[in-house]
């Protein structure tokens, strides 16, 4: 009965982790809404990494100081 409270902590860490995963590869609609763009393999410079598009593409944007 002790392992059951275990069990449940490590399961819920899990699905956790899966829920992070699945949110780190975004879409080129997701990045455009966000004011950005997708770039092949690297930003221009002075432009901001704010996500990905794919696994070969960056999804950019610049960088708004108040």
């Amino acid at each position: 009965m002790r392992i059951l409270p275990v069990l449940c902590a490590l399961l819920l860490l899990m699905l956790q982790g899966a829920t992070v995963l699945s949110l780190a590869r975004g879409s080129r609609q997701d990045c455009e809404r966000r004011g950005g763009f997708c770039s092949h393999r690297s930003c221009p410079p002075g432009i901001g990494r704010v996500g990905l598009c794919s696994e070969q593409e960056f999804c950019c944007r610049m960088r708004w100081y108040p």
